[in-house]
């Protein structure tokens, strides 16, 4: 076998044992950003295979003695229709996201004149967006605001970003993720400024960490920082008639608890992303493979197991918060998800309509958990396509 065999081997071994975290669960917490981030730039991954593919062909068939250009042409057709499994599941993706929005909203929210749409997404996945990226939005931002000094021994600090012109604005709570363990406010900087530049104050805010600190200290931090915002929404020009609230796994059960019961602010709208809602559920139905070690996660939250802690479990559960005359919810979930499944975000939208309420559940099929860390992968396109048209809506 000589060297340019050798090499193209190489080169396509390297791209099917990449491409096959598309399918394959991560086993272990250090391999969740192979199968997170995959499907991801799963676009770029198809070039590539493209790339390497066509050639090696005609290279197959002027060489058909060569074992190595054989084998290695298998490789590369597995990995790519592998890395073109994402985009093949894209169109009836959004045929049911689409049905799920005009279902549980209105059928004016996607198509409605009186939205000012102009800064919309036009589809849910541009091809052009996922290789260039998003351009930078010009957006005014005040970070380290001290908004809590809990027990005197650590300081709460939240970022704001405005608009890039004064003026009174809709507003967005976010809420991090990262177990109820770690975060920054800043971490989603990019999609703070993202919406920011659409027209929204967004308000990231910060909370307590376990194991130090256990459930409910990170929701009355939360609960702080929702009356620090209303005392001052007047100087970051916010209006408080027309805020939404949203999170992101775990910051998306403590933005869904905050939502959902009478508060500072009354939310016109919940935003949940790929977020625990029945805790005690998730403790004894676990994912197969576990990547985080969800039971021991939910122990160092609430202090124990559901034996143990059984009041805690039931009251940090937003299914258990579910009544009537709730603000709608987008709940949008990995289909592909071991750390939430997403039978536990469909589960919380039934309960939410049976009781009446609007919520619109989203299933992303090849998507992982945090499948929004790749800003302009396909999965954050495909959900701030229905995030940004939600929002519109709910906060007219």
């Amino acid at each position: 076998m000589g060297f340019t065999s050798g090499l193209v081997l190489t080169l396509c071994t390297i791209s099917f044992l990449l491409c096959i975290w598309i399918v394959i669960p991560a086993p272990i917490f250090a391999l969740l950003p192979l199968s997170v981030g995959t499907p991801e730039i799963s676009p770029w991954l198809l070039v590539i295979n493209i790339t390497i593919a066509t050639p090696l062909i005609f290279v197959v068939v002027k060489s058909q003695s060569n074992w190595a250009f054989r084998v290695s042409l298998t490789l590369i057709i597995s990995a790519l229709i592998l890395s073109a499994l994402p985009l093949s599941q894209l169109s009836q993706a959004r045929s049911k996201a689409d049905q799920s929005m005009t279902l549980n909203l209105s059928q004016d929210v996607l198509k409605n004149p009186n939205l000012d749409r102009s800064k919309f997404r036009q589809q849910p996945f541009n091809f052009t967006d996922a290789f260039r990226g998003f351009t930078p939005v010009p957006v005014r931002e005040t970070v380290d605001v001290t908004f809590a000094n809990p027990d005197r021994r650590v300081t709460l600090k939240l970022n704001v970003y405005r608009p890039p012109t004064i003026g009174n604005y809709p507003a967005i709570v976010l809420v991090y993720g990262g177990a109820w363990q770690r975060g920054t406010p800043g971490q989603d900087a990019t999609f703070s400024r993202y919406m920011a530049n659409q027209g929204y104050v967004v308000w990231a805010i910060s909370y307590r960490y376990a194991p130090q600190y256990h459930f409910p200290a990170q929701l009355n931090d939360v609960r702080s920082a929702l009356t620090f915002i209303q005392q001052h929404a007047t100087e970051y020009e916010t209006d408080v008639t027309r805020m939404a609230i949203m999170g992101r796994s775990a910051g998306a059960q403590l933005a869904s608890l905050a939502g959902y019961e009478s508060g500072p602010i009354a939310f016109r709208a919940v935003v949940n992303y790929y977020g625990p809602v029945n805790l005690t559920a998730g403790y004894y139905d676990v994912p197969t493979p576990d990547p985080i070690g969800s039971r021991s996660v939910l122990t160092d939250f609430l202090g124990g197991t559901p034996e143990e802690k059984g009041a805690e479990y039931a009251a940090a559960s937003p299914l258990n918060a579910v009544r009537q005359n709730l603000p709608p919810s987008l709940l949008i979930y990995g289909g592909r998800d071991h750390i939430v499944m997403s039978k536990f975000g469909k589960g919380l939208a039934k309960a939410l309509t049976d009781q009446n309420n609007q919520a619109v559940f989203i299933e992303i099929p090849w998507a992982d958990h945090a499948f929004d860390s790749v800003f302009q992968g396909v999965s954050h396109q495909f959900a701030l396509y229905y995030t940004e048209r939600f929002l519109a809506w709910t906060l007219r």
